[in-house]
């Protein structure tokens, strides 16, 4: 289960995700990231993971594709940091303090 919420700002848009980032819901996330750009107008990406607890390979492809998109992610616990690191998203990684 994949719970999705999604703000916006003036400044920025972003999704916040608690729980597997696996399919069947890399799909609905892929689908909300694809409707965001058109609307994005300049404004900053971020992906809140602090509460997702399994990333699938789905899941990997999907943080890459957004990574390069612009994305930036927030994240704490070692999981979620490990598979950033993983896949070499360093860059634009905002790490939260708890």
């Amino acid at each position: 289960m994949l719970k999705i919420t999604i703000t916006e700002t003036p400044e920025e848009l972003r999704w916040i995700l608690q729980g597997r980032l696996a399919e069947p819901w890399v799909t609905e996330v892929k689908t909300s990231w694809k409707d965001a750009r058109r609307t994005r107008e300049g404004r900053r990406c971020m992906v809140d993971l602090t509460n997702v607890t399994c990333v699938g390979k789905g899941g990997e492809e999907l943080l890459q594709s957004m990574s390069n998109e612009g994305a930036q992610f927030i994240a704490s616990g070692f999981y979620i940091k490990d598979v950033l690191e993983e896949l070499s998203l360093q860059r634009g990684f905002a790490e939260v303090l708890l």
